[in-house]
Order: structure tokens, then C-alpha cells, then sequence
């Protein structure tokens, strides 16, 4: 039972830390700074007994609208908006296959040649639990810049102990230009960038190329999809009864192409077989079911092909943060 005297002293004690914390002087806290900058982009994935990882070599703004053809910048405008993707950027990825003999890079990035936003490939395999060094064979579905530029630095091999693979068709096309085609203005300088970025693996005997249709090495197939350059080819990896196919710039963004495949873009050497292409492998990916990985999709770029009431629809692979 509580005497008067403990509830005098309870009661003064009371008043006493009242007043005491309304006495306090305000503490201020600092507020978390912005961190400003993602975490280093890898994606992985096992595919049969495979490990796939994505690798993204970046994010750049790239307006779209107005490298699309066979559609009006208005018209492309209205769709992006409507998709909300009017001011989105686009992704550039690469892909690491681990097959347990063999660590195979497709496509290579952009190294130094398209600005500080992009060049990450290197910093991001890294980040993955790989070295450059490490991987035997890069396989390009290309040598456009955003998948060759990272071949080199400071004039070096960035992947020193690997094999360079490039269809035939292509290699023909960039490596062995005529004056011609070295003096256009838009081949030329493209010209000039793929022997910069592709010559040093030649020189030192580490560059092989394969035929249409063709294995790039043991375990690896690939397809010509021709137009977007002329040995454009999609990279074929099976293993345990599943299926990816790394087709490269098949597809320039997740959507407008995908309703419109007649859309081309730019950068197309060869506009008409381009879109051809890009349709046959719409079907072809929305037929049989398999995975995709591409390029320019949203990173990390691997989804699968639909059919819907428009076309085709692009369908992301669902995130798992399990491997």
C-alpha cells in the first residue's frame, strides 16, 4: 500500500523528469544522404546445368521516336507515352553462360565508346563473381559498337585468354570493306570502330568465325537473322531440355516493335530484311516457348514472345531473388 510519503516522492520524481525532458535541448538528426547510383546489375539464372548471368554494361537516353522507321515521330511518340515509356532508357546487356566447362560471354558492351553512362560490363562481371580473364570465348550476335566496344582497352584485349566469335558473313562485312563503303558517312566511322575493337584479337590469332546457321563452338548453336547487319545471328544455347536463344538486336525496345513489327530502326544496314527477321523470330519465339535474351530489353533482358489480340507482346521473366 502506498504511503503518503512514496506518493510525494513518485509524484515530485513525475514532475521532476517532465520537466526535465521539456527542458532538453533539441537534438538534430541528420537526415540520410541520397545515395544516387543502383546496385552493381547482374541477374542470374540457371538454365538445365547451365548458369545464365545477365549483365547490364548500362542504361543510356536514347529517344527512341526518332530512330524508329516506317512509323511518324508523332505516332511513336503517342505510343511510347501511352506505354509510359516516352522518356525511358534504354538497357545494353551481355550474357555470361557457365557450362561448367566453359565461361562464354555473348555480346561485349560498349567499353569506351558511347559516353560514362554505359561501359559497365567489366565493373558488373566483377560484381557477378567473375574476372575478364576468366572467359574463354566471347561469342558477338554482331560487332555493332554496343557489342564490341568493350573488346578492347587502351588498345588491348580486355579478354585476354579468350576466342573471339563472329559469324562470317559479318566479319566479311566490317573487317574486309571496301573503299567504298570505308568512305561512307555513316559505314565509315562504323567501319573504323569495328577493326579498333575487333583487329587486336585478330593479330593475335584469337578471332575464329563460323558459318550461317552454324556452332560458334561445341554446345553453342546459332541462326542468321540478317538485316539488322548482314550476319546478324541469334546464339542458341540448350541444356536439359531447355532452350535460350540470344538474339541481339532482333527487338529495339520492350514494345512498339512487338505490335508493329514492320517498325525498323536506324541502325538497320538492311531495313526490309530487318523486319523480315524480327517476325520470324517473333513466331518462331512465340511458338516454341522458349527463353529470349535481349540486348536493348529492359534489363536483365530475358523474357519470352506471345501472341496477343495486337501482335506479339514481350513478356519479362519473373524476378526471383532464389538461385
Amino acid at each position: 500500500m502506498q504511503t503518503r510519503r512514496s506518493l510525494l516522492i513518485s509524484t515530485a520524481g513525475a514532475a521532476l523528469a517532465a520537466g526535465a525532458i521539456t527542458t532538453l535541448p533539441a537534438v538534430a538528426f541528420a537526415k540520410a544522404p541520397m545515395v544516387g547510383k543502383q546496385a552493381a546489375s547482374f541477374y542470374r539464372l540457371k538454365l538445365g546445368d547451365y548458369e545464365i548471368t545477365a549483365v547490364s554494361d548500362g542504361t543510356v537516353k536514347l529517344p527512341m521516336s526518332k530512330i524508329y522507321r516506317h512509323i511518324t515521330e508523332k505516332d511513336a511518340e503517342t505510343y511510347l507515352a501511352g506505354h509510359f515509356q516516352a522518356d525511358s532508357e534504354v538497357s545494353v546487356n551481355a550474357f555470361l553462360v557457365n557450362t561448367g566447362e566453359r565461361l562464354v560471354l555473348i555480346d561485349a558492351g560498349t567499353g569506351d565508346l558511347l559516353g560514362p553512362a554505359l561501359g559497365k560490363l567489366v565493373s558488373n562481371i566483377e560484381a557477378a563473381g567473375y574476372r575478364a580473364d576468366q572467359i574463354d570465348d566471347v561469342i558477338l550476335t554482331h560487332i555493332h559498337a554496343d557489342h564490341s566496344g568493350g573488346l578492347v582497352a587502351n588498345g588491348k584485349r580486355v579478354f585476354e585468354n579468350a576466342i573471339l566469335r563472329v559469324n562470317h558473313r559479318e566479319a566479311e562485312f566490317w573487317l574486309k570493306a571496301d573503299a567504298t563503303a570505308k568512305a561512307d558517312k555513316v559505314l565509315g566511322p562504323q567501319i573504323a570502330q569495328a577493326e579498333k575493337c575487333v583487329g587486336p584479337y585478330v593479330d593475335a590469332k584469337r578471332f575464329e568465325t563460323f558459318a550461317d546457321d552454324a556452332a560458334p563452338l561445341p554446345g553453342f548453336g546459332s541462326v542468321l537473322r540478317a538485316g539488322h547487319t548482314p550476319g546478324h545471328s541469334g546464339i542458341i544455347v540448350e541444356s536439359q531440355g531447355e532452350k535460350i536463344v540470344f538474339w541481339g538486336d532482333i527487338a529495339h525496345g520492350d514494345v512498339l516493335q512487338y505490335d508493329h513489327p514492320e517498325v525498323t530502326v536506324d541502325f538497320d544496314v538492311d531495313q526490309t530484311m530487318a523486319a523480315a527477321s524480327r517476325s520470324v523470330a517473333f513466331a518462331e519465339a512465340a511458338d516454341q516457348k522458349y527463353l529470349v535474351a535481349g540486348a536493348h530489353h529492359a534489363f536483365p533482358g530475358i523474357g519470352h514472345v506471345r501472341r496477343d489480340e495486337t501482335n506479339y507482346d514481350w513478356v519479362p521473366l519473373v524476378y526471383s531473388a532464389n538461385y
